[in-house]
């Protein structure tokens, strides 16, 4: 099977890269990029428990003055499991599929964007490449630090794409131009220990969780806006630890993972949920992973658009759906907006892309860098 794209989706895969990755993957990309005029900067950020994370910045500058477009991505993968047909990292074309792990999420966009950064001339305008190694993972250290370095070096983009898998039944059915903001909340309520045929002389906490719980289950949020979906409050773990079962336990937790559109910020809902965890004698300890945000529907979206009817026949759907990605921090840079592979077999076992995807995913990132440089 002829393709540009292949070879290049294969050195990657073929470069195990479980989160946070490092080295091969980082050589491999750099390999590719250099030859086509790129400068390469490569650094590690971060100390243990969520680092160190390795992070690429590459940039071609074109003429002064020029438009700057970015693609970003991740090479990082999810652990790929058992029961694979091959090898996961042994990538293997089978018919029209490229199967290994990373097909899809997401080197074989980010080999997509390599070869349309072939085809564009240094004269167009400035391309940069924002990777990470720790997408998957507790993204600490990686976007966040690359932000971080292209503002030291006063690097910023007019307009970036990420090269997540947002389509759902064929290339080019979906973009993403924005996404829900997401929140983890770990709940703890101390009672007094003490014998079940006594209870007068404890205090059940498990009592105040499940009321607690439950006014945090009936908390109104809203009920969607015209680009995104409904926020949803969802109570993820409740764990005792009680061994015996004639005593009344000394405390008990529980978790809440709350996804939320613009209508609130992280900090507001975690607010709320502190205080209904207080009135029932708890305590509340957030961490926030990303507010919601929205690149609104324009020029950006229509340049997309327009790019992916010229190759394929359709326009994409705009929406806000599914889980975070590192837009999420990109969007402080400028207009960001995700769109990529088909999603089905992404995290799953025999990871597969359709290898004419990949063409056709090059042809339309390099159609969406030239009119994006073009201005």
């Amino acid at each position: 099977m002829t393709s540009k794209v292949l070879p290049l989706a294969e050195a990657l895969i073929a470069c195990p890269s479980v989160t946070p990755a490092a080295g091969l993957v980082f050589d491999c990309l750099e390999g590719q990029l250099g030859p086509l005029g790129f400068e390469v900067h490569r650094f590690q950020a971060g100390e243990a428990p969520d680092g160190p994370v390795e992070n690429l910045f590459a940039v071609r500058k074109g003429p002064a003055g020029s438009r700057h477009f970015g693609f970003a991505g991740h090479v990082d993968v999810v652990p790929p499991g058992e029961g694979w047909t091959g090898a996961p990292f042994a990538p293997e074309v089978r018919g029209e599929l490229l199967y290994g792990r990373g097909a899809v999420d997401m080197k074989g966009s980010i080999a997509a964007m390599v070869s349309a950064a072939a085809e564009l001339p240094p004269e167009a305008g400035t391309l940069s490449f924002i990777i990470t190694g720790d997408e998957e993972g507790p993204a600490t250290w990686g976007t966040q630090e690359l932000i971080k370095h292209m503002r030291s070096v006063g690097e910023i983009p007019d307009l970036i794409l990420v090269g997540e898998p947002t389509s759902v039944n064929r290339l080019g059915d979906m973009m993403k131009i924005g996404r829900r903001g997401s929140t983890i909340i770990w709940i703890e309520v101390e009672g007094v220990e003490g014998h079940v045929a006594y209870p007068h002389l404890a205090d059940n906490p498990i009592t105040r969780l499940v009321h607690m719980l439950a006014e945090l289950k009936a908390m109104p949020l809203d009920d969607g806006t015209d680009w995104f979906q409904a926020s949803n409050l969802e109570i993820t773990d409740m764990s005792v630890g009680n061994p015996a079962g004639n005593v009344i336990p000394a405390r008990a937790h529980a978790r809440l993972s709350i996804r939320f559109n613009d209508l609130h910020t992280g900090a507001e809902l975690g607010e709320r949920v502190r205080a209904i965890a207080e009135k029932h004698g708890g305590t509340a300890r957030q961490v926030i992973y990303g507010e919601a945000f929205l690149t609104p529907p324009g020029a950006f979206s229509a340049l997309i658009a327009d790019a992916v009817e010229a190759e394929l026949g359709i326009r994409p759907e705009a929406s806000t759906t599914g889980g975070t990605s590192d837009a999420r921090f990109l969007k402080d840079l400028c207009p960001v907006i995700e769109f990529g592979l088909c999603n089905a077999t992404m995290h799953k076992r025999d990871e597969a892309v359709a290898v004419p995807d990949l063409d056709a995913l090059a042809r339309i990132y390099g159609r969406v860098a030239k009119a994006a440089l073009a201005g």
